[in-house]
């Protein structure tokens, strides 16, 4: 069993910041079940734009508003607290929020925290050191 509250991870290698956003990453690949799970806080009046072309993101929304636009379709989705979004196709987005807009959000495969977005908003597939799956 893990126990684990955001006040442990504030402040560590699990807690990354940008000027766009912060995500605490509460559950990682080493953890080994089958997913990551973090608290992401996206800034009011900033644009991001993500692909997860090796992972399955599912995002909840609990605090905030945001836009949300799927950059393959052009389809745009206003975001409010108990609403989801769920990137099964891998689907290139940009997330402009309205207001502080805090999730959280399951990867799968699971991140290892190591992971660094590229030019295009990719994470690259990191596996443990042991060389297990994610």
């Amino acid at each position: 069993m893990i126990v684990r509250s955001l006040d442990e991870i504030t402040d560590t290698e699990a807690d990354i910041k940008t000027e766009n956003w912060r995500s605490r990453r509460i559950v990682l690949a080493k953890e080994k079940v089958g997913f990551s799970f973090h608290e992401t806080v996206l800034y009011a009046g900033t644009e991001s734009t993500f692909w997860y072309a090796n992972h399955v993101e599912l995002v909840h929304c609990v605090e905030g508003e945001a836009e949300l636009t799927n950059e393959e379709t052009g389809e745009k989705h206003i975001i409010t607290p108990g609403t989801l979004y769920l990137l099964n196709g891998h689907e290139r987005h940009t997330v402009r929020p309205k207001t502080d807009f805090r999730v959280l959000c399951v990867f799968n495969p699971p991140v290892t925290g190591r992971e660094v977005h590229d030019e295009n908003g990719v994470y690259p597939l990191v596996v443990e050191e042991d060389g297990a799956p994610a």
